[in-house]
């Protein structure tokens, strides 16, 4: 048998010649250029033919007879037979009988949504100052951390997270928040998408109703229709979430997922009739209320409103919060505050249903709160973030006119720039991103029938020298269709857009 073509060149450069003689039986093998029952010349005969140690061929052959590829007995090596027949390819080329494809819920979670590329972009929303950062602490903590570490935290995190963390996120949520939690009520999640798949996962049954806001947040619809559950859209309208009769009792909801204090993107906030109206109707409903309250901290005048989560004794209200914008995303790190009633329940769930791990974070941003260092850079971020808002409307009022339409001021890190319905929005994100900008259309966070028409604009990142800068291209996205190909340079200075009316 001519086997000389198992080591003919091309060889690859950093792979040994075992490997190498390895891999090519094993491709004649899987794809019947060596048919079942062809014995194999001895070893010893094979490497004299190739020029090659025995040891090489030994290797291969033992390899192989571990995978089941081949099988050796008294009278040698020979081709097994395979556990299915080789799939001969199409006159394309494709190998494959049937389409790989994703399932049908992952396929319909593929919706189109703003490039997370734009994340280091000017006026990116849900971006922090990542200048700001206090690293030397970070780092001690860290240090510490790893100092201390024991097989505690290289394992696995014990049931709901690391317990030093859980006590000192409550300690924090107790004083800032207004959240009377215990440890015990507190779960680590690996950052807001997992903890809405947990909640999609141990709260809702396969073909549940989940209702989302309308415009809302993207990244909630494909946990929940990842998880098989029915989203259903609910509009949003000066208060919040605003849902009808008609949602009630067409759509009866096991979840409903909201951003009551900072509604996402729009900025609306919730008053306190309807979050009370809210929890009574989940309740009638046996419905959970998640509440995503992702950047309450970063309040600009006056404290946040009341969370739902502790309105009601046992109300049906899951907190949700996040350290992706108070710290930096990279980080991973969320939590879930649950009821009582299945706080335990829901903490050893979480734990057969994913693997959490991350103890040294966690044990580093426990003692990062404990020390108080987490308290001090919130109190200096949200001054940060507040004065960089009030330069970015000064500069979009005096670009744009006094009346230009503007919401989401109370909290947070971004604006909503509301447009004319002759100026489409979605126009001037694509512009504005060939200039460099990393602005969001509002009507790509909505589904039909809601229509919205605007800019989302993150201020969290911008950098204040490059704030009018940013506005003067953002003018010229706005009002240049045909702008030049030669895009101007990124510069300091007073912006030179004329105060004229939007529109």
């Amino acid at each position: 048998m001519a086997l000389d073509w198992l080591l003919a060149p091309p060889l690859p450069e950093t792979m040994p010649r075992q490997r190498v003689l390895y891999h090519r039986l094993r491709e004649a093998i899987l794809s019947g250029r060596l048919a079942a029952g062809t014995r194999l010349p001895a070893s010893r005969t094979l490497a004299a033919a190739l020029q090659i140690s025995r040891n090489t061929v030994l290797f291969a052959y033992e390899q192989l007879v571990a995978e089941g590829c081949l099988l050796a007995d008294r009278q040698g090596t020979c081709v097994a037979q395979p556990a299915a027949p080789p799939v001969a390819a199409s006159k394309s080329g494709d190998v494959h009988a049937v389409p790989l494809l994703l399932s049908t819920r992952a396929a319909a979670a593929l919706q189109p949504e703003p490039a997370r590329e734009a994340a280091v972009l000017p006026f990116a929303p849900g971006t922090p100052d990542y200048g700001a950062f206090p690293f030397r602490r970070w780092r001690a903590c860290l240090e510490r951390a790893w100092r201390d570490a024991g097989w505690r935290q290289l394992g696995y995190a014990a049931h709901g997270g690391d317990p030093v963390l859980r006590q000192a996120l409550a300690g924090h949520l107790t004083t800032v928040r207004g959240l009377a939690v215990e440890a015990g009520q507190i779960v680590i999640t690996s950052g807001t998408q997992a903890a809405l798949d947990l909640c999609a996962r141990l709260l809702g049954d396969h073909g549940d109703t989940a209702w989302v806001e309308n415009p809302g947040y993207l990244a909630a619809r494909v946990a929940f229709g990842l998880a098989g559950l029915r989203v259903h859209d609910v509009p949003v309208d000066h208060e919040g979430l605003a849902p009808g009769e008609g949602d009630w009792c067409e759509h009866p909801p096991r979840l409903i997922m909201i951003t009551p204090s900072h509604q996402y993107p729009t900025g609306r906030v919730m008053s306190l009739p309807r979050r009370l109206a809210l929890i009574e109707r989940a309740r009638q409903s046996c419905a959970w209320i998640i509440e995503d309250d992702y950047d309450s901290e970063f309040r600009r005048t006056g404290p946040a409103p009341p969370a739902l989560f502790g309105l009601q004794p046992d109300a049906p209200v899951v907190y949700v919060g996040t350290f992706s914008k108070t710290l930096y995303p990279g980080l991973r790190l969320g939590y879930l505050v649950l009821p009582h009633a299945v706080a335990a329940n829901f903490a050893r769930a979480t734990s057969l249903a994913t693997r959490a791990g991350q103890g040294i974070e966690q044990r580093a941003l426990a003692d990062f709160i404990q020390r108080g260092y987490y308290t001090t850079h919130l109190r200096r971020m949200r001054a940060r973030y507040a004065a960089r808002q009030t330069a970015l409307r000064a500069a979009l009022k005096a670009a744009f006119g006094p009346a230009v339409a503007l919401s989401g001021g109370e909290a947070g890190l971004h604006l909503v720039m509301w447009l004319p319905q002759e100026i489409c929005d979605t126009a001037i994100v694509a512009r504005a991103e060939v200039l460099g900008l990393g602005v969001r259309a509002l009507s790509s966070y909505t589904r039909a029938p809601m229509t919205c028409n605007g800019l989302v604009l993150g201020y969290g990142s911008l950098d204040d020298r490059m704030l009018a800068e940013g506005v003067r291209r953002l003018v010229l996205a706005v009002r240049s269709p045909n702008f030049v190909d030669e895009i101007p340079p990124m510069k300091n200075g007073p912006s030179a857009a004329a105060a004229e009316p939007l529109g």
